[in-house]
């Protein structure tokens, strides 16, 4: 047993964390009050809801089933668009700094030229880090085909979004690629700053009932328990391949999900359908779990066990 203070604070890109859990871009950073709530509640770090360069409504109803390993959602990036949502950033920035809490905002676009013109204007706040969406469809593409899925089109973003800002960047990829190291290489050498792992993948759930799929969409993006091992597994193999931070995203509940994360690599990890699970004060629980595991293991610092799995 460790008698020593446990230190479970981060450093990513120079954002200093308290501790390593983030809230994940989804339906609970929809507002810069969620956010604020979020930070009060053991929160290391937000990332508000994805915005990009106009109003959008989004999917229709059903958008969300939960099946046995977790959630299929298809929310269809809804928002208020760059221009209506800057007030609400301006306000989580503020009030969870306050707080000792950094914000990274998130963005998307359907063309490259979106990308660009979204984070001119994020950039007007100056913030200290953006999370790249690479996983939207490329509107100017014939296939539609996600930016995430092409290295050369993901890196071309990423250099857009440089172009456009002086905040630290991270490229936020999808696991339902050939071999996530290529894009993770291809994105890094266009300038990324860390690597966020992983987005949802693509799923479906029929109604038997039916005989038709629950969702609007029809398919949507798995998220929470389901899609841990993979996230674990991209992690895994993305901290051999590239030496910037990684943000670990994929079923994260528990401290001891935290943990196995960042024993494959990663530096910070986001919780999203987590809060479902625990409640908002799933932050708390796991920083709280991840320190208990520490003492009984006798470490000090997540130093320690980082990248733990690599070790031979």
């Amino acid at each position: 047993m460790v008698d020593l203070p446990i230190d479970i604070s981060v450093d990513l890109c120079g954002l200093k964390m308290k501790n390593p859990t983030m809230l994940a871009s989804g339906l609970v950073g929809i507002s810069g009050a969620a956010c604020v709530f979020a930070a009060q509640h053991g929160a290391g770090a937000i990332v508000p809801k994805s915005i990009g360069p106009r109003e959008r409504e989004g999917h229709k109803n059903p958008i969300l089933v939960e099946f046995q390993g977790g959630f299929l959602n298809a929310v269809g990036l809804p928002n208020a668009g760059v221009d209506q949502s800057l007030i609400e950033l301006e306000f989580a920035m503020k009030h969870c700094a306050d707080k000792g809490v950094p914000v990274i905002l998130s963005l998307f676009g359907g063309t490259k030229e979106e990308f660009g013109e979204v984070v001119n204007k994020l950039s007007t706040l100056n913030p200290a880090m953006l999370e790249v969406n690479l996983s939207c469809p490329n509107t100017a593409s014939d296939f539609g085909r996600a930016f995430a899925l092409d290295a050369q089109h993901a890196a071309d973003v990423i250099r857009i979004v440089n172009q456009n800002t002086m905040a630290k960047v991270s490229a936020k990829l999808a696991p339902n690629v050939p071999d996530i190291k290529e894009i993770a290489r291809a994105v890094v050498e266009a300038g990324a700053d860390a690597i966020t792992a992983t987005n949802t993948m693509p799923g479906m759930v029929i109604d038997v009932a039916t005989g038709k799929p629950v969702l609007q969409n029809k398919e949507g993006g798995i998220s929470g328990y389901a899609m841990k091992p993979i996230a674990v597994r991209c992690i895994y193999d993305l901290y051999k391949t590239v030496k910037v931070p990684i943000i670990g995203s994929g079923g994260v509940t528990t401290g001891n999900d935290a943990i196995e994360m960042i024993m494959a690599g990663a530096t910070a990890v986001q919780i999203g359908t987590g809060i479902y699970y625990r409640g908002i004060e799933v932050f708390k629980k796991v920083t709280e779990e991840m320190i208990a595991f520490m003492k009984k293991e006798g470490y000090a610092s997540l130093h320690e066990i980082r990248g733990l799995a690599h070790r031979e």
